[in-house]
């Protein structure tokens, strides 16, 4: 059977032949979902995030052979993918890398404690900081490979993502029915998600609205690195409110919720830099300085956590809400502030 699994530079199929002709292993096909953040790609560029070690040559000669198919279709280089399409890949030989693991017992008894919500076509688990949701890249295993050993025999898919270094709600569906309703929700902007965030300064009003659109870069490295570019960026909004105010050594912080009104790669983090308040223990886009300071009072992590989101199935007869509480790591550094108004 062939393996399916959401779109992510991280992904690796877990069925992978056992040759090895001078490189990396020998992939088996595979049918890849597209998700939000790649929607609008060129199917090159999908490509070229999805396999690493691949050259860019070999990818444009399997799409010129029509090998690559998205919907069943052939497509071109410049056919750009949308949210919810399924794109076949075709076996390809890939760098090496780590051989999936399994996740320990501990490790999926914590998983299994943050479910928020689950019945027979979707879960929302609170996912914790730190925990990636692909293997790959020198990872045994992710948040959605863990899943899938404490739901075996289901098609657990990722619906959204979040950052390694982000907790909090995350949707899997398990049925391809309701994998795709909740593609369209979000596409359609009906799915609304809250992340509570700490602000290395002010808000400038109690409420804000960033507009302002978002170019992803993705370095040799694979690292990818955002920034604001009004020419030839996508379009990207968050709104922001104040909550609390706090300050440490004179430098005000403030505690934020932000709502999501798109969804781009490192979205709430690149604004809040662009109105000059960087994320509390953000090492991308923060304050060095700040980031030490705020290491002394027990911040050891990106202060961005997705607290609640909700949403209505067809099925559903009110919209479904789940919350996540604010992780108590965070909660205690908030406490170790001092409050200001």
């Amino acid at each position: 059977m062939k393996s399916k699994l959401k779109a992510s530079p991280h992904s690796q199929s877990s069925s992978r032949s056992t040759e090895d002709h001078g490189g990396g292993a020998v992939t088996a096909p595979q049918q890849v979902c597209v998700d939000q953040e790649s929607d609008g790609q060129r199917i090159d560029n999908f490509l070229l995030r999805f396999v690493k070690g691949v050259p860019r040559s070999h990818v444009y000669r399997i799409l010129r052979r029509g090998e690559v198919r998205v919907n069943k279709g052939r497509v071109k280089a410049n056919h750009r993918v949308r949210l919810g399409d399924m794109v076949r890949i075709p076996p390809m030989r890939q760098a090496a890398s780590v051989p999936a693991g399994r996740a320990s017992e501990a490790h999926l008894a914590r998983l299994e404690s943050g479910v928020l919500y689950e019945d027979e076509r979707l879960l929302v688990i609170d996912k914790p900081s730190g925990l990636a949701v692909h293997g790959g890249s020198g990872l045994s295993y992710g948040l959605i490979e863990s899943l899938r050993q404490l739901r075996p025999g289901r098609e657990l898919e990722l619906v959204h993502r979040l950052d390694r270094e982000t907790s909090g709600c995350l949707v899997v569906s398990k049925r391809r029915s309701a994998l795709r309703e909740l593609h369209r929700i979000i596409r359609e902007g009906a799915m609304d998600k809250r992340y509570l965030a700490l602000m290395a300064g002010e808000l400038p009003r109690a409420e804000m609205l960033v507009d302002a659109a978002l170019k992803k870069n993705v370095l040799k490295s694979g690292e990818r690195l955002v920034a604001v570019d009004a020419a030839d960026g996508k379009e990207a909004r968050t709104r922001f409110r104040r909550r609390a105010r706090f300050s440490l050594q004179g430098q005000a912080l403030t505690l934020v919720e932000a709502e999501l009104l798109t969804g781009r790669t490192h979205q709430i983090r690149v604004h809040a830099a662009h109105l000059g308040a960087p994320l509390a223990g953000d090492p991308k886009y923060g304050s060095e300085t700040l980031n030490r300071a705020l290491k002394a009072v027990g911040l050891k992590r990106l202060f961005l956590h997705a607290s609640a989101l909700s949403f209505r199935l067809e099925v559903m007869s009110r919209p479904l809400r789940v919350e996540a509480p604010l992780p108590a790591e965070l909660q205690d550094v908030l406490d170790a502030l001092e409050a200001t108004t």
